[in-house]
């Protein structure tokens, strides 16, 4: 399902549309319908869908089975704001929140909450965590603004601990880390620039980026060894210290590693391509030629590309 909120018209084309004859007057009515009442009609779709009498897949969905399908609308909505075609952008913004209303759905269907709390719980939370705003609080930049927020879930932890709601499932009280929160589910890059990001929070950093390149020399030289020794375990090892040491550099120049590995897919994917084509146009297939030839065709696409001006996105600083 497509919802593109459009413009509210100007009192020009209000008097304009006015004037048009009364059976185009309906549909108009129905495009200026409140962000609100479109989230209620879809809402009530998806209830449709899981009712009785609904669609069959629907019905035989869980919240297991839609794992798969939060990770990938949130992987096309980025390749969506990437592409630069807001209709497109907009479209995969719609299926990512169908997943969320999917998700309340199965839950209000279990006794368990309702999307009006889900709604109200990241409602409250907003209010909560931006007292700068809402409240008598002042922040004089951005960095003041994440120390708040970070001693804000601090209290919220503590709160919650004192509820019990912080236990094992033996009663046991959990013990409590500035690391909580951040979740194992993410990808492994993302986890990693988390990690490092809160842990710096504290001072747990290194000076600044040079100590981050000394590590990565360091961790590639390690990994030299273990290859050298044909230690798989310790190169299993070496290499993810190598590749954590790269998203703590990430950090550092506020780069997001995620997007940062994606572009350098996709910048590989396109030239690969562009190879295939290459030898196509020379009556050949790219699996065909010599590595010599192969090598060749890399630097002429290379060359053939201009350097990328899209803006780099800023990762660093972040809520969670």
């Amino acid at each position: 399902m497509e919802i593109v909120e459009r413009a509210m018209p100007t009192r020009q084309k209000q008097t304009k549309i006015a004037k048009k004859s009364s059976r185009k007057s309906k549909p108009a009515k129905q495009k200026q319908l409140t962000p609100g009442r479109w989230f209620e009609k879809l809402v009530a779709v998806q209830a449709r869908l899981r009712a009785p009498n609904g669609c069959p897949w629907d019905r035989e969905q869980t919240h297991q089975t839609l794992r798969t399908y939060v990770i990938e609308e949130a992987y096309e909505v980025l390749e969506a704001l990437e592409g630069g075609d807001d209709a497109k952008f907009a479209e995969e913004l719609g299926d990512l929140l169908l997943q969320i209303v999917f998700h309340s759905q199965i839950a209000r269907e279990e006794g368990r909450f309702t999307v009006a709390e889900v709604i109200r719980e990241i409602h409250d939370k907003m209010i909560r965590r931006h007292p700068h705003v809402f409240g008598k609080t002042r922040a004089k930049d951005s960095a003041e603004v994440l120390r708040n927020w970070e001693q804000i879930k601090a209290e919220e932890r503590r709160s919650s601990d004192n509820k019990g709601e912080s236990k094992t499932s033996e009663g046991v009280a959990k013990e409590v880390s500035l690391l909580d929160g951040v979740s194992r589910a993410l990808p492994a890059t993302l986890e990693g620039f988390q990690l490092t990001r809160r842990a710096s929070r504290i001072g747990f950093d290194w000076q600044d980026a040079n100590g981050v390149f000394d590590k990565m020399q360091e961790e590639c030289e390690e990994l030299k060894k273990a290859v050298k020794e044909q230690d798989r375990l310790k190169m299993e090892e070496e290499l993810g210290d190598l590749l954590f040491a790269a998203v703590n550099l990430s950090r550092f120049l506020k780069i997001d590693p995620e997007i940062a590995l994606k572009k350098a897919n996709s910048k590989f994917s396109r030239r690969f391509r562009a190879m295939e084509r290459l030898a196509r146009k020379n009556g050949r297939e790219f699996k065909d030629l010599p590595r010599e030839k192969m090598e060749a065709f890399w630097e002429e696409t290379k060359k053939s590309e201009e350097k990328p001006r899209s803006p780099v996105m800023n990762g660093a600083q972040t809520k969670q």
